[in-house]
C-alpha cells in the first residue's frame, strides 16, 4: 500500500484549510455584494432616520408626496432594475418618457441626499434613499412598516426608450404577468403592488376612451359600474381637458388601505388595466383575498413582502454601480 509521508500529509491538510478559507471568503463576498438589512449600520448609522425625517417633513406640507414617492420607486425598479435611473436628468432619460412625466417627489430625494452627503459623504446611494422613502411613505399613510434591505448602487444609464417595461393603462393581464415575471415577480406580487395604487391620480386621457366609445361600440366599457359612470363623465367630459387628473381611491387618496380592491369588485376601477384584475379569473381570486377587514390585514403583510422582492430587482453592486454625489446626475 502507498504510504503518505508527514510532508505530504501536511500539504494535504494545508490544501484543505485553503479550500475551506476560499469557500468562506467566497460566501462572505457574495453576501457583501448583495443587499441586507442594516447595511449602513456602521458606515452611516443615521441613514434611515435621516430619510425618514426628510420624508415626514415634506409629507406634513404636502400629503400627496407619499403616493408619489411610492410610484417613483415602482417606476425606477421596472426599468433597468432598482438603480435610481429614473432620477437622472437629460434630454432622453427615463424622466422624459410619457409614463414618467407625471412623477413627483424628486425634491424629497434630493433633500435627503443633501443631508446624507453632509453626514456621510459618498456612502448612501440614491437608490437606497428611494427604497427607504417608499417604505416611509406607506407608514406615514397608515400602512405597516417592513425592513428594507439596503446596499444598492446607483446606475449610470437612463434611457426613455426602455420605459416600455412599465405596465400600460390598457394592458392585458397576460401582458402584465409577463412584465412582472421578467422581474422575478409572480401574479400575487402583481395584484399586491398595484393594490395600493402606485399613483394617487391619473389624467382623463388615460381612461376617457372607456366612457364614451369603448372599442368603437359607441357606448361605455360594460365593466364600469352604471352608477359610477356619470361621475366619471362629469369629471372627464367628452372632448374635454385630457390633462385633468382624477383620484383613484375616492375618499382614501392619502390613506394606506385596501379600498382599491373594493373599488374593483364594485366596477369602480379607473384604469382598464386595473379593472381587468377583477374581470380576469386568474387574478380575481387574489383580489378577493384582500377584501374586508381580514383582507386588509393580509394585504398589509403581503405588500411589504412584495415591495422587498421588487426592490431587489436588478440591483447594481460592486463596479456595476456607483454612489452618486447628486441624484440627478451620474458621477463624472
Amino acid at each position: 500500500m502507498e504510504r503518505y509521508t508527514c510532508s505530504s500529509s501536511s500539504q494535504i491538510t494545508h490544501i484543505i484549510i485553503l479550500m475551506r478559507l476560499f469557500v468562506f471568503m467566497s460566501a462572505t463576498l457574495v453576501h457583501g455584494q448583495g443587499t441586507r438589512v442594516g447595511f449602513y449600520a456602521t458606515t452611516c448609522p443615521r441613514a434611515e432616520s435621516i430619510v425618514s425625517s426628510t420624508v415626514a417633513t415634506h409629507f406634513r406640507s404636502n400629503t400627496a408626496i407619499a403616493p408619489a414617492l411610492l410610484r417613483m420607486h415602482f417606476h425606477d425598479c421596472f426599468v433597468r432594475g432598482c438603480d435610481a435611473s429614473v432620477l437622472i436628468d437629460g434630454s432622453k432619460t427615463e424622466k422624459t418618457a410619457q409614463p414618467n412625466l407625471g412623477l413627483r417627489g424628486y425634491e424629497v430625494i434630493d433633500d435627503a441626499k443633501t443631508q446624507l452627503e453632509a453626514a456621510c459623504p459618498g456612502i448612501v446611494s440614491c437608490t437606497d434613499i428611494l427604497a427607504l422613502a417608499a417604505r416611509d411613505s406607506v407608514v406615514l399613510t397608515g400602512g405597516r412598516s417592513w425592513l428594507v434591505p439596503t446596499g444598492r448602487g446607483d446606475g449610470r444609464v437612463s434611457l426613455a426608450s426602455e420605459t416600455t417595461d412599465l405596465r400600460g393603462f390598457r394592458e392585458s393581464i397576460d401582458s402584465q404577468k409577463q412584465k412582472f415575471s421578467a422581474k422575478g415577480l409572480n401574479t400575487q406580487d402583481l395584484v399586491v403592488l398595484v393594490g395600493k395604487h402606485i399613483q394617487k391620480d391619473t389624467p382623463c386621457q388615460f381612461f376617457s376612451y372607456r366612457l364614451y366609445n369603448f372599442n368603437g361600440t359607441a357606448s361605455s366599457d360594460p365593466s364600469i359600474n352604471a352608477s359610477f359612470l356619470p361621475q366619471l363623465q362629469a369629471l372627464c367630459p367628452q372632448n374635454g381637458d385630457g390633462t385633468k387628473r382624477v383620484a383613484f381611491d375616492t375618499g382614501s387618496e392619502n390613506r394606506f388601505d385596501a379600498s382599491f380592491f373594493t373599488n374593483l369588485r364594485n366596477g369602480r376601477g379607473i384604469l382598464e388595466s386595473d379593472q381587468k384584475l377583477w374581470t380576469d379569473a386568474s387574478t380575481r381570486a387574489i383580489v378577493q383575498r384582500f377584501l374586508g377587514i381580514t383582507g386588509l390585514a393580509a394585504f398589509n403583510v403581503e405588500f411589504g413582502r412584495s415591495m422587498v422582492k421588487m426592490s431587489n430587482t436588478g440591483v447594481k453592486t460592486g463596479t456595476d454601480g456607483e454612489i452618486r454625489k447628486i441624484c440627478s446626475a451620474i458621477n463624472s
